[in-house]
């Protein structure tokens, strides 16, 4: 039985940045199923209406409209759907309270844009071996 593969959903607003991530993903040959939703409300909807499919990985971006990155997080971890989704902060908030406030809301990561390359890509990569393990797990 094949293992189900992590859909990655990048909830970010700016065009720039989605073909950044897509390029990055482009260049490992990562072709895990990829939703983008241009803000929080988005990304909730997409979420709700089951378009996006367990195992989630979130590639979440702090600063956009409607609905902000933190908001968004502190509604699916308060949400039993939707809270063991595996969330990477990708954003160029260097604040340290929006940091602290992330791990809080137990993110597995909080990377600046800046940085997007192989530190990303590794990410990816981890957690869908992650996922591979827990469901090779589950198997048997």
């Amino acid at each position: 039985m094949d293992t189900l593969p992590v859909n990655i959903l990048l909830v970010e607003d700016d065009e720039v940045d989605i073909e950044n991530v897509r390029r990055a993903l482009r260049k490992r040959k990562i072709a895990n199923p990829f939703f983008v939703a241009h803000d929080g409300l988005e990304a909730l909807q997409l979420l709700n209406s089951e378009a996006v499919s367990a195992p989630v990985m979130i590639l979440l971006d702090i600063n956009m409209p409607r609905m902000d990155g933190l908001e968004f997080l502190k509604r699916i971890r308060e949400d039993d759907d939707h809270k063991a989704h595996t969330v990477f902060i990708l954003t160029t908030s260097a604040r340290q309270s929006d940091l602290y406030q992330a791990y809080d809301l137990n993110v597995a990561g909080y990377m600046m844009k800046s940085d997007v390359g192989d530190a990303f890509i590794e990410a990816v990569e981890l957690v869908d071996d992650y996922w591979r393990v827990i469901e090779a797990s589950a198997r048997g």
